[in-house]
């Protein structure tokens, strides 16, 4: 593994000319009229997102403001695909007993922006809760970080990459947290090193395969259990998105290079794509023009460009509906605003479940959207009188 180095983002200004005249030749499509969100983004928030970007968003202000985080670069041996150089924000607690924390972002149409509101938290210090060293890697092909350009980089290689990053930094114990991919990737972290070095995990988008007659017991419970109304709200919820919300899923984990040519050339048509998805998958989230446009940008500036951020669903789509199998303690956060919820008779039987959280406010994207939220879940999970505390030898948050 090589050594850490730290990281400033430098978008060239030629980079820059290019988006602003590719914006300038933009060629909108019509709209049915009345569409409002059902056909996907409104043509009214796309044009208005597209002239900002060309002629009012300020990409060097939000640059300065990124480059305030503490960022770096470590290039990581993978088994099978050599060298990756990897992107990530490490942020260390000045507590002497801080818990190393593996954040894993939502994954698209996320980015290392989820951890900005909450490392601050996780760092801070206090007799009244515990504290954490924060490490939130970019994922391959995402913002920073290498691009794989080999088949079948799966799940499990993503666990090596993160387990083999966090022992480079010296943390050969450590906690995760994730939701969506990152519910996925932590948790086969854990399936396969944990009890040793993954220690335990919170995931704020608990998905799991539905029961089956092959697990009659789980069946029966989930038969014979009564389900709270928010529970049958969520799963009727969770039936639509399934059945009407899955097109991006159905095209990126098919055929991602044809997507892959409208969003590696159009700026506008990358910012439809994933400004969609911001709105529609959080809890009527207040976003501003310029946080959606320095979103779009990481992605549009990104070190392989915005279409290597939809490989993984090729490689890995399968595993978006499951829970990969661990003996570490494991949290669950549920928000009521989650695109897949299931009931938690069938969750708890996936795992070694030791701590539950329900919200009332927060969607897809809950580390951005309700930081306080998230943050105040993992210190009741891993606090002194919390039922994963101590699980890091010599690291008790405090």
């Amino acid at each position: 593994m090589g050594s850490e180095q730290p990281f400033k983002i430098a978008v060239s200004d030629d980079a820059l000319a290019l988006l602003k005249r590719k914006l300038d030749d933009t060629r909108l499509p019509d709209e049915v009229n009345a569409a409002e969100w059902a056909y996907g983004a409104p043509l009214a928030d796309i044009k208005r997102l597209a002239n900002r970007w060309k002629d009012g968003y300020d990409w060097r202000t939000h640059e300065r403001k990124l480059n305030a985080l503490p960022m770096f670069t470590r290039t990581i041996e993978v088994d099978g695909f050599g060298e990756l150089n990897v992107h990530y924000v490490h942020q260390k607690s000045t507590a002497k007993g801080a818990i190393p924390l593996l954040f894993v972002m939502v994954v698209r149409p996320g980015c290392f922006l989820e951890v900005t509101k909450v490392l601050p938290l996780l760092t801070a210090v206090s007799a009244d809760h515990p504290s954490f060293h924060v490490i939130a890697p970019s994922l391959p092909g995402y913002a920073w970080s290498e691009a794989v350009l080999k088949k079948g980089f799966d799940a499990k290689h993503y666990a090596e990459l993160f387990n083999k990053l966090m022992i480079s930094l010296g943390y050969t114990e450590y906690v995760t947290q994730g939701g969506d991919w990152g519910h996925i990737l932590t948790l086969t972290a854990a399936s396969l090193y944990g009890p040793k070095h993954v220690k335990a995990s919170l995931t704020n988008m608990p998905i799991c395969e539905p029961p089956t007659f092959g697990t009659p017991i789980v069946l029966l419970q989930c038969l014979i259990a009564s389900f709270t109304s928010r529970e049958r709200e969520a799963v009727a919820a969770s039936q639509d998105f399934f059945k009407s919300g899955m097109g991006y899923f159905r095209e990126q984990s098919t055929k991602p290079q044809t997507l892959g040519f409208s969003l590696a050339d159009s700026p506008v048509g990358l910012l439809a794509w994933i400004y969609e998805k911001l709105v529609t998958w959080t809890d009527s989230y207040p976003w501003t023009d310029d946080e959606v446009l320095t979103w779009i940008s990481i992605y549009w500036f990104s070190r392989a460009g915005p279409a290597a951020s939809v490989r993984i669903y090729y490689e890995i789509g399968d595993a978006v509906v499951g829970f990969p199998k661990t003996t570490i303690p494991v949290g669950l956060s549920f928000f009521p605003k989650e695109l897949a919820r299931f009931p938690k008779v069938l969750l708890r039987s996936k795992g070694r479940i030791v701590f539950e959280s329900e919200h009332e406010a927060g969607g897809h994207f809950a580390a951005y959207e309700q930081p306080e939220a998230l943050v105040g879940d993992l210190r009741k999970m891993f606090g002194k009188s919390g039922p994963a505390a101590g699980v890091v030898s010599g690291c008790d948050g405090y």
